[in-house]
């Protein structure tokens, strides 16, 4: 984002962008070996649909054109506040926010179909309660807050519409094998 860029987006995104230059130091180019190093020995489901997510952001979420953030609280140091798994800029200078989750869809039986329907609503709750807080600390309009939400469950998918929530997902199979086939 240039000088001019900044001046002319909302005073508030403006901020916000400026905090995360100083809270977010590691360069694209950095968080991409981090991520590429995650795919390569995934020891973490999450980190590893985190990783698809980032390395495929412009075909899941075109919108999405620089990262600003990843896993950090939004709001200083406030981690109790909640921490956003990715904040990213659109080319219209509003914020873009992305939690991610991994859902188990392959267990079976009543308490897993419970645990399962208990991950698909905290996500949603997550995004919605981050982007109340992102508006309120930073004085954020709601209308320059985008919201996203990036899972392993088809399921959500439709649970957005009401929301205003865009909602992908890709299938536990399709991120073991797009694992497998990275370059």
């Amino acid at each position: 984002m240039t000088a001019h860029q900044i001046h002319t987006a909302s005073y508030a995104v403006s901020k916000f962008v400026t905090y995360c230059k100083r809270m977010q130091p590691q360069t694209h180019e950095e968080i991409g070996r981090f991520f590429q190093g995650v795919v390569g020995f995934p020891y973490d489901n999450e980190l590893l649909l985190q990783a698809y997510l980032f390395l495929n952001i412009k075909d899941l979420f075109p919108d999405c054109s620089e990262l600003l953030l990843f896993e950090k609280s939004p709001i200083s140091d406030y981690t109790d506040l909640g921490k956003c798994d990715f904040v990213y800029l659109t080319p219209q200078f509003k914020l873009f926010l992305i939690e991610t989750k991994f859902i188990d869809t392959h267990a079976t039986g009543a308490t897993e179909r419970k645990r399962r329907n208990k991950h698909r609503n905290k996500v949603f709750d997550q995004v919605l309660t981050l982007k109340s807080r992102f508006s309120e600390y930073w004085n954020i309009n709601s209308d320059e807050l985008q919201t996203g939400v990036f899972t392993t469950d088809p399921e959500v998918d439709w649970r957005g519409n009401g929301m205003n929530v865009v909602t992908k997902s890709i299938s536990i199979e399709e991120l073991r094998r797009w694992r497998r086939n990275y370059r």
